[in-house]
């Protein structure tokens, strides 16, 4: 089971990463992006590394596409012209997934809910990888991890204050050339009024 979870989780990835490339739309290809982000984390969850397996999600998938999607949308790409099959063919795979997924809703609740076992197991609790990461991190690295969030936050601020100051028509020489302007043009009328 596991060896064909590996294989299927492996195509998955190699398939959209292709597309991530061969993809002429570039909003596709970051989407396809996505689902190469999420099979990887499938192969991290066969490796037993949940930790690993929700930061990619979290972050990669989550944080990081956004921003690719942000800047994508920001470029204001001309729409692609979709004529016959390959409309049909979208619409034709939406449908049939869309099916496949109420069907699969259904017998999930149409199935017995299982109430658990009655009494807990005796077993010792095993502290897992995520535990011993967050005991790791908050204790041995605490520094260094509050030294990265303080430079990414100085980071975020810095781009805010760069981005801000980009208006149209505003140059960073620009606020000194039309104080020179403007003095220029107040010289003559000042003499004037004292002739």
């Amino acid at each position: 089971m596991t060896l064909a979870l590996f294989a299927a989780f492996a195509a998955l990835l190699v398939g959209c990463s292709l597309m991530v490339i061969l993809h002429r739309n570039p909003v596709a290809s970051a989407l396809f992006l996505v689902l190469a982000f999420c099979s990887l984390a499938g192969l991290y969850l066969l490796l037993h590394a949940e930790f690993v397996a929700m930061v990619q999600v979290i972050v990669y998938a989550g944080a990081i596409m956004v921003l690719f999607l942000f800047v994508i949308m920001y470029l204001n790409l001309r729409h692609d012209v979709e004529q016959g099959i390959a409309v049909a063919v979208r619409r034709g795979a939406g449908w049939i997934l869309g099916i496949l997924l109420l069907a699969e809703t259904v017998a999930f609740f149409k199935g017995r809910w299982a109430e658990g076992p009655v009494s807990a197991p005796d077993l010792a609790p095993v502290a897992g990888n995520t535990q011993a990461i967050g005991q790791v991190l908050y204790t041995r690295y605490l520094f260094p991890f509050e030294i990265t969030s303080v430079l990414l936050l100085v980071a975020m601020v810095g781009a805010v204050v760069i981005a801000k100051g980009r208006g149209p028509g505003l140059h960073p020489a620009a606020p000194a050339a039309d104080a020179a302007a403007d003095a220029k043009a107040a010289a003559p009328d000042h003499a004037g009024g004292e002739a």
